[in-house]
Order: structure tokens, then C-alpha cells, then sequence
């Protein structure tokens, strides 16, 4: 039986992976609320969010180059810290967060699929998540296609939006705001910025996924470390130009007040019901479950040459290269989880999981830097320090505003 992974995916579809799953469903709902905080400046705080994460990010493309292996944290804070025992608990907190936040996203789209086509929401989650298994099972290639294609509707709907934004009169908060370099002076509004960067990062979680796919990318090396500051930067820009459109064209509190903020974009320069948006939401969701299964998937397959107690998922098939014992297990947990589990709760939990997972990865880094320099891709050392003290931050705000 084969145990190798297949090498199939370059930089083009890695890039278009990482910025399906972090462009998703989050960009959606997180404006109005980074609008509260930082006014007609949110897109201000979410190019912040993204230099927030940067940090981390760029200490993910390091240690990619270093150990590119599916199972990437682990592999990462087990060098690190010298320690296989971490390394087991780090790729199973991965495993365990990418599962939940794929069944809470799923649940989300079959609701948004059912409201369109009448059909039970239930048997929407069962259709829907069958079908992406079934896909993740057939190849990476042909998963990551399917993921391009999902990606780039999501982006052609958030152009839509940027451009309805930009195509109509500006709203009286926008004309009424000060020139820049008076606001940014204005007393607590720095505040207000900072605070929405804060929220606006979650918007940023996700590239950590694309360093799983290690074992089935050409030249991974090379092309880990670019993909993930492509798809970072990329992001940004569609973040900053999004939040831009909707502070220009909405009214602060309608817009900070309102659970579908993007339509009331669409609305206001255009009219209509904007129903085409619950259709890409629809797609957004099964671009983050996919994109969220073949990552699981690959670092269940990694922990299973780390680990007897794992073997078992250290298999893929001799002919589609995927690993399907843990495809379909992770499957199975996707749909336990869209079915049965409070998601709400466990969404907070996985946030706060993700953002220790980053304490982590940085601190790692820091230590095997101390003892190996040299690297294939390398970044100053202060970065991982500062991707450190940023990623303790956003953690101590994150949990402090759930307590």
C-alpha cells in the first residue's frame, strides 16, 4: 500500500486554497462590527489586522521551509520544543478546530442553501457534506480546482459589492468625517482603530492551514513561503477595499447595527433584496468545509507517522494519493458537529485554540532559531518575537471578551 502523499499542486492553486479559506463567511458579518469600533476608519484597522498577523504568518513560511511535512504545527512546535508529546497535543488541537469550524460553517451554509431552495436543512448538511468528502476524496487537485472555483465566486461577489460601493453617492458620515490627520488625533478613536483590528484579525485566520499541504505541493520549499504571503497580502487588499465601500456608502449605525451588512452595500446603491449574496455566502461555506476537511484530513495523516497510537491514518491510496481513512473520519466529525454540537461555544473555543496554537508556533520558531539559523526561507528573528507578543494580545482580548 502507498503512504505517500502525491505532489500535484503549485503556487497558483496553493495561493487560490489560502485565500478561499480566509476570505469565507467571516468578511461578511465582521464589518458592521469593526465599523462600530473604528468608524469610517475600519478599513484602516483591518490593513492593521492583517500587520497584526503578518508576523505569525511570515513565521509559519519559515518554519515551512524548514519542515515542510502535512502535519505543520505539530511537526513545528515538537522541533521546537524538542517534545513529541507537544507535538501529538498541538496537531490534534488543529485537528480538533478545523473539524468544529467546519461543522459550524457547514451548518451555516445548508441554513442559507435551505432557505433558497426549500429544501430540509438537515438533509442539506448531509448532501452537502457528502459531497465535499466524496470530493476531497477523489484528489487534492481536483479538491483545490473545486476550491479555485468557489474562491473566485467569492471574490467576483465581494467585487460586486466593492464596485456598488464606489458607484453611488456617499453616505452624510462619510462627508462629514475629518480629513485623516485629524481623526487619527481625534482622542480615543485610536482606540476604536486598535480595537477593531483586533476583531477584524479573526477575519485573517487561515493561512496557517496552507503549511499542511507540504506533502503534496511541488518544490514546497519555495512555494509554502510565497503562497502564504501572496494570499496574506492579497486578502488585505480585499479586505481594506470591502470595508472601505460599505463605510463610504452605509450609515454608521445601520451599518454597525446589521447582521448582513454587505447587502445594505448592495441595497443602497443599487436597491433590490441583494439575494445573489446568500448565494456566495452559500459557496463561501462550502469553500471553508472543504478547504477544513483536506487540512484536517493532512495533519491526522502526519500525526500518524509521529505516533502508533495514529498509524493508522499514515495511508493514503494507491491511486488517488489522498489520505481516506482520515478523510473520512474527519468527514464524519464534520457532520457531527454541524449536527449536534453548540457551535456558538465552540467556535469562541477554537479562536482561542488557533490563537495559542499561534503563542506556540512563534515561540518555537524563536527557540530553533537560537539553535539553527540557517534556513531555506528566513525572516529576521524579531519577527517571530514580535508575532509573539501580538498573537499573547489578540489571545488576552479574545478570551477577556468571552469571560
Amino acid at each position: 500500500m502507498s503512504q505517500q502523499l502525491k505532489r500535484r499542486i503549485g503556487l497558483g492553486l496553493l495561493t487560490a486554497y489560502g485565500i478561499g479559506v480566509m476570505v469565507g463567511a467571516g468578511i461578511y458579518v465582521l464589518v458592521g462590527a469593526v465599523a462600530a469600533e473604528a468608524g469610517v476608519l475600519a478599513p484602516l484597522a483591518f490593513l492593521l489586522a492583517g500587520l497584526i498577523a503578518a508576523p505569525t504568518a511570515l513565521s509559519y513560511a519559515e518554519f515551512s521551509s524548514r519542515l515542510p511535512e502535512a502535519a505543520g504545527e505539530a511537526a513545528y512546535v515538537g522541533q521546537g520544543f524538542n517534545s513529541k508529546f507537544f507535538a501529538i497535543f498541538v496537531g490534534l488541537a488543529v485537528v480538533v478546530a478545523g473539524t468544529v469550524s467546519a461543522g459550524a460553517v457547514l451548518r451555516g451554509g445548508a441554513g442559507y442553501f435551505a432557505a433558497a431552495t426549500g429544501i430540509d436543512a438537515e438533509l442539506a448538511i448531509i448532501g452537502m457534506g457528502a459531497a465535499l468528502v466524496l470530493v476531497a476524496i477523489i484528489g487534492v487537485l481536483e479538491s483545490f480546482a473545486l476550491v479555485a472555483v468557489f474562491t473566485l465566486i467569492e471574490v467576483l461577489g465581494l467585487a460586486l459589492v466593492v464596485w456598488a460601493g464606489f458607484s453611488t453617492s456617499a453616505s452624510p458620515d462619510w462627508n462629514a468625517a475629518l480629513p485623516l490627520a485629524e481623526m487619527i488625533t481625534t482622542p480615543g478613536l485610536a482606540t476604536g482603530i486598535a480595537f477593531g483590528a483586533v476583531l477584524a484579525f479573526f477575519a485573517f485566520i487561515g493561512f496557517e492551514d496552507i503549511v499542511n499541504m507540504a506533502e503534496e505541493v511541488r518544490n514546497p520549499t519555495r512555494i509554502l513561503p510565497q503562497a502564504i504571503v501572496i494570499s496574506l497580502a492579497v486578502t488585505s487588499v480585499i479586505y481594506a477595499l470591502v470595508c472601505w465601500a460599505a463605510v463610504r456608502t452605509v450609515p454608521l449605525d445601520a451599518l454597525a447595527s446589521s447582521d448582513s451588512p454587505l447587502a445594505l452595500v448592495w441595497q443602497q446603491s443599487q436597491g433590490g433584496n441583494a439575494r445573489f449574496l446568500s448565494a456566495i455566502a452559500v459557496f463561501a461555506a462550502l469553500n471553508g468545509v472543504l478547504a477544513q476537511i483536506v487540512m484536517a484530513s493532512r495533519v491526522l495523516y502526519g500525526l500518524g507517522g509521529r505516533t502508533t497510537g495514529l498509524a493508522v491514518f499514515r495511508h493514503a491510496h494507491p491511486r488517488l494519493g489522498t489520505p481516506v481513512r482520515a478523510t473520512v473520519l474527519i468527514g464524519l466529525a464534520v457532520l457531527v458537529a454541524a449536527y449536534w454540537l453548540p457551535v456558538v461555544q465552540l467556535a469562541s473555543v477554537t479562536s482561542a485554540t488557533l490563537l495559542s496554537v499561534f503563542v506556540l508556533v512563534n515561540l518555537a520558531l524563536i527557540l530553533q532559531k537560537r539553535r539553527q539559523p540557517e534556513a531555506p526561507f528566513q525572516v529576521p528573528f524579531a519577527v517571530p518575537v514580535v508575532g509573539l507578543i501580538l498573537s499573547l494580545l489578540a489571545l488576552a482580548t479574545a478570551v477577556g471578551g468571552w469571560m
